[in-house]
């Protein structure tokens, strides 16, 4: 155990991680979610967390940054002919953000054959214990400035 970090960060999912660079990108995965032939097929990394997407999502945005120079820093997957639907997942997450990483994170959509595209495009795949439906997510990691605080783009 260490002071002041999530226990779900284990050292692993620290160093990837650490890794990224600005608009690097990491996929929160469900349990019905192929993440392993996901990360492999990208040729990035795969990390088991055994917890939810909310509670690996405010791990994991309690020392990654959001992009804030990009529309849609956190991106569900939609449910199936419902693109404007939240999910009980995507409602849970989306206050999780708002709670962690401040007001002013923007949620978009992708459709779920859009979504596993992206998910290709991903440094990271972080593999949950989620089984609500569609509880996929993509962070876009964004910048930390010399004072230590989250770059926020201003409009």
């Amino acid at each position: 155990m260490l002071i002041g970090l999530d226990p779900l960060l284990s050292g692993d999912l620290l160093r990837h991680l650490r890794l990224m660079g600005h608009g690097d990108a990491l996929c929160i995965a469900d349990s019905n979610f192929p993440g392993r032939s996901t990360a492999e097929r990208a040729g990035g990394a795969f990390v088991e967390v055994a917890a939810d997407a909310e509670a690996v999502g405010r791990a994991i945005l309690s020392v990654l940054p959001l992009d804030s120079f990009v529309a849609y820093p956190v991106v569900r997957m939609e449910p199936i002919g419902r693109p404007d639907e939240m999910t009980a997942a995507h409602a849970a997450f989306a206050r999780m953000v708002e709670d962690v990483a401040g007001p002013g994170w923007a949620m978009g959509g992708l459709e779920r054959y859009a979504f596993y595209e992206a998910a290709l495009r991903c440094r990271l795949v972080v593999a949950t214990l989620a089984r609500g439906a569609y509880a996929n997510f993509i962070l876009t990691k964004g910048v930390v400035g010399p004072d230590g605080a989250v770059v926020r783009a201003v409009p």
